[in-house]
């Protein structure tokens, strides 16, 4: 039977994120985005979710997929938007828009890196914020995430 668009989440990646394991390895580590897409994969279906796992470095083609989670009645979505986190009020629009569960994530800790990097547009219409827990944070903010939206680990 398949599974209906409320156990779907969505984990969109921002610029460069495609450079995982190879970009800046001693500030993102050696996980690539294949390794990362895996582990969410694994972790979605730990709590009987489906997962659309996508990554660009176009900023209108992050505005789109996040459309279409909301056209597609997903249960929520993660984001790391990656360089766009401080320049994209057109994502903040669009996460706005869609009236749904919205985890924001970076893999190191924005806070504690270059000034220019702490102000997110993404968080305003954040829930929650995950930063510095490196690739296993995409974990961390799918289990965030599902007992956001009552979905259960499956034992």
């Amino acid at each position: 039977m398949a599974k209906s668009a409320s156990q779907t989440i969505y984990v969109l990646n921002g610029p460069n994120m495609n450079m995982l394991g190879t970009r800046e390895p001693e500030k993102y580590g050696r996980a690539t985005l294949a390794e990362v897409e895996t582990l969410c994969r694994e972790t979605a279906a730990d709590f009987g979710l489906d997962l659309v796992f996508r990554q660009s470095n176009s900023e209108g083609e992050l505005v789109d997929w996040i459309q279409e989670a909301h056209v597609n009645k997903a249960a929520g979505l993660i984001i790391n938007p990656a360089g766009y986190t401080t320049t994209s009020i057109a994502i903040l629009d669009a996460l706005l828009a869609v009236q749904m569960p919205v985890i924001e994530l970076h893999i190191t800790n924005i806070h504690a890196r270059e000034s220019f990097r702490q102000n997110s547009y993404v968080s305003k219409a954040a829930k929650a914020v995950m930063a510095g827990f490196g690739v296993e944070g995409y974990a961390l903010a799918i289990t965030g995430l599902a007992g956001m939206i009552g979905a259960k680990a499956d034992n």
